[in-house]
């Protein structure tokens, strides 16, 4: 029997072994896809306990403990973070099979050198082990992600932000790591919200001009990526439930855009029609400034009603989706392709039977003057686990070219979560050792280590241009 999360945690061969100490143990990381606030890092924020840092925000914890039984006064509600945390190690002691049981035990020991397994009795010296870090002075915001040998990190920021935090980070010439912002536009495409009239409002005071066209509406966002172009944006993103693609011309986006202005909510097949027109032209604005566009989808949002007027979104309540459609994903990045204005696009859906699909997709529009031009992105959310990242990387190796892909981010609000590429580079580097183990691929560690160090780094560093 192996030891409990050793050293050799996850590397079941002699090669995996030697691939992951020697090639991807010790190589930095870059997360160009995450949710952590510039404004924590500007401000080198110190944590009041280990309950506002790791369970703060974290709705994979809130799903878990849920479904453990907990009340919700122990995880949104009002108990006192000491409680809140108890109880979370009360369920994390029995999260046998989840992913959180294993990215907690690194946590854990990373960070705070915590040893052994958690069990339920652990809560108080846990607590008291934690904190006392937490509270030496030397672990403040910037002080994890030096830690963490962080390089590069691409917060998520909307149209409408200033960036002054990410001015701020710049100008700290002691901190080395590049944040820089990405684009998020969703607040500006999503026409059925309820908010939707205020965002543009917003949009429309930090232009100086009033929207009051789909034609003003593309000026204030031509406008708003030039601003993020000047700041080191090199990556744009979008949250979707699927990728949609329904023929549209100009005067009709215009016209659903001018009706819910006035107040009415479009019908479903408006929004959509919208949207494609949406993501059609921020797309070929992308290419021109030469950013890298990321589509999220597959993902069906705050599910729980009850609980979404109650404790807001992001907060555990979201599922996969089943409706994407291959298909349309496929014309949308044709219809790009054809105007000349298909540039850098990573594709991420959170239904894994889509596996084969994307790096089928990708397949067909790969340009041959870049590497993995369209890449199928990481294992996502839901599939952020042993079998999920194994599934994604067998699938990418099957149907495309496994060493040109961009590799691990953390997607991640919590600065403690990079354990995570350890975890995915543990599982890379265990599947390509037993690929070679198998006969399958040349025992050639001059090739092997090129692979691995690309994946884990320097891929996404060429491919972003940071």
């Amino acid at each position: 029997m192996k030891p409990f999360m050793d050293d050799d945690f996850l590397l079941s061969n002699e090669t995996a072994k030697k691939l992951y100490n020697d090639c991807a143990k010790d190589m930095p990381i870059i997360d160009y896809h995450c949710h952590i606030d510039a404004k924590e890092i500007a401000e080198n924020k110190e944590f009041k306990n280990i309950t506002e840092l790791w369970l703060g925000g974290d709705h994979y914890k809130w799903r878990f403990m849920r479904a453990a039984g907990i009340n919700e006064k122990y995880i949104t509600g009002d108990a006192s973070d000491k409680e809140k945390f108890l109880k979370w190690i009360n369920a994390l002691s029995l999260a046998f099979g989840n992913p959180l049981y294993h990215w907690s035990h690194m946590e854990l020991k990373k960070y705070f050198g915590f040893e052994g397994y958690v069990t339920s009795d652990k809560g108080e010296e846990l607590w008291e082990k934690c904190n006392s870090i937490i509270s030496s002075g030397n672990f403040r915001a910037k002080d994890i992600i030096n830690m963490s040998n962080v390089k590069v990190l691409c917060t998520t920021d909307d149209p409408a932000d200033s960036l002054e935090y990410h001015d701020i980070i710049r100008e700290d010439s002691s901190f080395s790591c590049k944040v820089l912002p990405a684009f998020r536009p969703d607040n500006a495409m999503n026409l059925e919200k309820k908010e939707f009239t205020d965002y543009i409002s917003k949009l429309s005071k930090v232009c100086g001009f009033e929207i009051k066209s789909y034609e003003d509406l593309k000026e204030a966002l031509k406008e708003r990526m030039k601003f993020f172009d000047t700041k080191g944006c090199r990556l744009a993103d979008h949250g979707l439930v699927n990728v949609p693609f329904l023929p549209v011309t100009y005067e009709e986006a215009d016209g659903i855009f001018k009706k819910r202005l006035e107040g009415t909510i479009p019908s479903f097949d408006e929004c959509e029609k919208f949207r494609t027109s949406f993501l059609l032209f921020v797309h070929e604005e992308y290419a021109k400034l030469g950013w890298v566009s990321q589509l999220h989808y597959g993902c069906k949002r705050d599910n729980n009603t009850k609980m979404f007027e109650s404790v807001g979104p992001n907060t555990g309540y979201d599922c996969i989706a089943s409706r994407a459609s291959g298909n349309e994903l496929a014309d949308f990045l044709d219809a790009l392709n054809k105007k000349n204005a298909l540039g850098k696009i990573i594709l991420y859906s959170l239904n894994p039977n889509d596996n084969e699909i994307l790096d089928t997709i990708c397949a067909c529009f790969q340009d041959g003057e870049s590497v993995n031009k369209i890449q199928h992105g990481s294992a996502w959310w839901f599939n952020d686990n042993l079998g999920g990242m194994s599934d994604q990387l067998k699938s990418l190796a099957l149907n495309g070219n496994l060493p040109g892909f961009v590799g691990m981010l953390t997607d991640s609000r919590s600065f403690v979560s990079y354990t995570r590429h350890d975890y995915f580079r543990r599982i890379l580097a265990n599947y390509i050792g037993s690929i070679v183990e198998n006969g399958e691929f040349p025992e050639d560690y001059e090739l092997l280590e090129k692979i691995i160090k690309d994946i884990s780094y320097n891929n996404a560093l060429n491919y972003f241009g940071f």
